[in-house]
């Protein structure tokens, strides 16, 4: 069953989009990411033009994120005070973010530059991850008390001045590192497609010493409102936005977000941190052997004014 993209001028398969936006939207209420580390890579690999992949992929993150966001709501796992901090950040992030797009569109470099940007954060986000999950799951089998320090330890970041109380996250810090966390989210929403989910929830832990479970509704959502503004800031500026590409994974990404949200509860916190951790580096190995290995045709030949 085929439907035409307008925007990225190609005839798809409908039922792959929706489960493309099924999946994305499972493991975004399951880990408290908005999915566009998946979703967008997934969409170059069924040959979406990367730059409408990139803008479109931000839209989707949207629906997944609410229908999680509605979900955390209810158990009273999200901290709004946080999130509007970092959301304020993750507005000047996106401006520079949009600038910086536009700009690598026009000397032809933005294909190349997603790409590698995706395989060196993938990567390095997913391997720490990794490394610190296997000793929390080697901690707990032992019997010893996990290596992940609780909220309210503090390190170098808790004596930076401008401090904010955070009551929802049971933290007093400065409003420094979280507003720049917001400003980076943002930069990379507007460049990869991405909600910042996988950057952002690690950060949160590990940096801010954030509890898991307020984390995962916190995120999400700041992610929706960074997202939106990035979707819009696309379709006016770089024109990038396939609405009916968006709404095909929308449909896909709210029921799976629900059902994503129900098996996270399940499952411990380093369980958790370990399957994100796996799911982010299958990507961006992914990634890399396209990136680097030599392809079957070296050349592609088009029509003027066709592609």
């Amino acid at each position: 069953m085929s439907i035409y993209l307008p925007i990225a001028e190609i005839s798809v398969n409908i039922l792959v989009l929706l489960a493309m936006g099924a999946a994305v939207g499972f493991l975004s209420g399951m880990f408290g990411v908005g999915g566009g580390f998946l979703i967008t890579p997934l969409l170059i690999f069924y040959n979406i033009p990367p730059a409408i992949a990139v803008a479109t992929g931000a839209n989707q993150v949207i629906a997944s994120s609410v229908s999680g966001v509605l979900s955390h709501m209810k158990r009273g796992t999200l901290d709004f005070k946080l999130g509007g901090v970092l959301l304020a950040g993750g507005v000047v992030g996106s401006t520079v973010g949009i600038y910086v797009f536009g700009l690598l569109r026009e000397i032809g470099q933005l294909d190349l530059f997603i790409s590698l940007l995706y395989v060196v954060l993938l990567g390095t986000v997913g391997g720490l991850m990794m490394v610190e999950s296997v000793n929390a799951l080697r901690a707990t089998r032992s019997g010893a008390a996990p290596v992940l320090k609780k909220s309210g330890q503090h390190n170098w970041i808790h004596r930076l001045p401008l401090k904010m109380r955070f009551r929802a996250s049971k933290l007093f810090v400065s409003v420094i590192p979280v507003l720049g966390l917001g400003a980076a989210i943002g930069f990379l929403s507007s460049i990869m497609g991405v909600g910042g989910g996988f950057i952002m929830v690690p950060a949160l832990i590990y940096l801010l010493k954030v509890p898991t479970n307020v984390v995962i509704g916190t995120s999400l959502f700041q992610i929706i409102f960074t997202s939106a503004y990035t979707t819009l800031v696309h379709a006016t500026t770089n024109q990038t936005v396939d609405v009916i590409l968006a709404f095909v994974l929308m449909v896909g990404g709210v029921a799976g977000a629900q059902y994503g949200a129900r098996a996270g509860q399940k499952l411990r916190g380093e369980q958790l941190r370990a399957l994100l951790a796996l799911l982010v580096l299958a990507v961006a190995l992914r990634l890399a052997f396209d990136l680097f290995v030599t392809p079957p045709n070296r050349y592609s030949l088009a029509v003027l004014g066709l592609s």
